[in-house]
């Protein structure tokens, strides 16, 4: 729990540094993304070969980055070049949510101190968001590509 901690704080130190002296990078920009779905991807892995966090969610937060990836590597290729990767709102979320459940799940484990409904009120809202981004993905670049080829 504590080195999962960790990489969350020096991530979001990361990227405040980043905006607020404009230390980017192109790498970075690509790394960074990838760094923390491999952080969160595999946490979700183990929680739920644990069995503390059921499979089907492991299985369509995995089936959503899938998605994304696939449907970026069309567009890149079918439609226009993709220079750097940028989160949606509604990712940002996301991938809020999944953290908290990720922290909850391993902090109940430890001292068996948070409550099941704590822990449902994340699983749940972690597959809410995992759909709802999933399809603001897929519906905000298929209307781009859409558009784009209309021209």
């Amino acid at each position: 729990m504590i080195v999962f901690g960790v990489a969350g704080f020096s991530d979001a130190l990361d990227g405040f540094l980043a905006k607020r002296y404009g230390w980017s990078s192109r790498m970075g920009a690509l790394m960074d993304p990838l760094a923390d779905k491999l952080l969160l991807v595999s946490s979700f892995v183990t929680l739920g070969w644990l069995g503390w966090i059921p499979l089907w969610l492991v299985a369509l937060v995995i089936l959503r980055d899938v998605v994304i990836v696939i449907g970026a590597m069309i567009y890149h290729w079918c439609v226009e070049y993709i220079d750097t990767a940028y989160p949606s709102l509604l990712s940002k979320l996301n991938t809020f949510t999944q953290i908290l459940l990720v922290m909850a799940v391993m902090f109940s484990q430890s001292v068996q101190a948070l409550p099941f409904l704590w822990i449902d009120i994340l699983l749940y809202s972690v597959l809410a968001t995992t759909i709802w981004s999933g399809l603001d993905y897929v519906w905000i670049w298929g209307r781009r590509a859409w558009s784009l080829r209309k021209k």
